[in-house]
This record gives C-alpha cells, structure tokens and sequence, in this order.
C-alpha cells in the first residue's frame, strides 16, 4: 500500500516540545511524534488509537495513562510515539462501544469482540517498520507490554524492551487480567 507523508510540523504540549509527521495509509491516517534530537537507539512507543480513554479519560482501560507515561518519557529521554489509527484493537470506535455493553453484560474483552465477529486483536503494525525506516532508525528500545508488537516489527533491531505498567483501578483489573492471561501481554 501506497504510503502518503505530511511535513515536519512543531507541536508544543505539557509534556514537552514535539517535532510530529503524519503518515497516511489508505484511509488511515498515523501520527508520529518526535524530539528534535533523537539517539542513535531511541526508545519507541507503538500506540493504538483509543478515544475513550486517550481524549476521555476513560477508567475501563490504561490506555490514557501509557500514552501519557510515553510522551513524558519521550520528552525527557529524546524518543519516539508512534500513534496508530487502530480505535478499538482495531474494530472501530462504532463496535468498540458496541463491545463495551456486552462488557456491560458480562463478557470479557475477547468474549465481547467475538460475539461481534471479530478476533481478539485486529491491529496490524506493518506501518510501523516504514515509519522507522523513513526516520532511519535501524534499533529502537520498544516501550510495551504486547508480545504480538514485538513480533510483528520487522527489520529493525529491539534491543530492549520496556515495561509500560501502569496502576490498575476497580474499572480496569479485569480486562488487564485478560491481557496477561488470554493475550500474553507482559504485565
């Protein structure tokens, strides 16, 4: 697939000062952000899309909290988040929230994304690898929990991979009891 790359843009946030590119794949739309001076082996945030918890503040997962953790790292140690359109693993914001009543209900994560026709994860990281490549980034430090990240990058070199964990609330225990126990994550 043909893949579309913006212009350097500054961005200041509250977690420090940005350079950001958007990268567009198909009708996918993928948000890097950046310091000015990155290591040779910089350390990568990959992160899913997840509007409810990342612009919302949503309490059912930890998404908000890892991608803020990211961009504080980032900030300080001059790395890397990739920002990946994939809302909801994957599904969509439309059947994420369909997801969540059947959660509501009682089915786990997985369970929820089944009964509406879908695997566990349908997030893809392809992406990913031309990102670094059109940085130049040959080995990254991958800031993650997700084995199936880990796996899925090719051609660039992980040479350490590092613990994202963030605290659990009463919202959130079970479905980061499914990403350790039913997904493997690392947690």
């Amino acid at each position: 697939m043909n893949t579309k790359i913006s212009q350097e843009a500054n961005l200041p946030s509250r977690f420090g000062e940005f350079k950001v590119k958007a990268f567009k794949e198909g009708q996918k739309e993928h948000l890097v952000i950046y310091t000015d001076h990155m290591s040779e082996v910089p350390t990568v945030r990959v992160h899913s899309e997840c509007l409810t918890g990342d612009a919302i503040g949503s309490l059912k997962c930890d998404c908000r909290d890892q991608l803020e953790y990211a961009l504080e790292l980032a900030s300080k140690i001059d790395g890397m988040v990739i920002y990946l359109r994939q809302e909801g693993r994957n599904i969509g914001l439309f059947n994420k929230i369909n997801a969540y009543a059947l959660q509501d209900k009682g089915l786990d994560t997985i369970e929820a994304n089944h009964q509406l026709g879908f695997g566990a994860d349908e997030r893809t990281y392809e992406i990913v690898t031309k990102i670094l490549h059109h940085f130049n980034i040959k080995k990254i430090k991958l800031l993650t929990n997700n084995p199936d990240k880990i796996n899925s990058i090719s051609d660039i070199e992980i040479v350490e991979r590092i613990p994202i964990i963030m605290k659990s609330n009463i919202y959130n225990e079970d479905y980061l009891d499914v990403k350790k126990e039913k997904m493997g994550h690392l947690i």
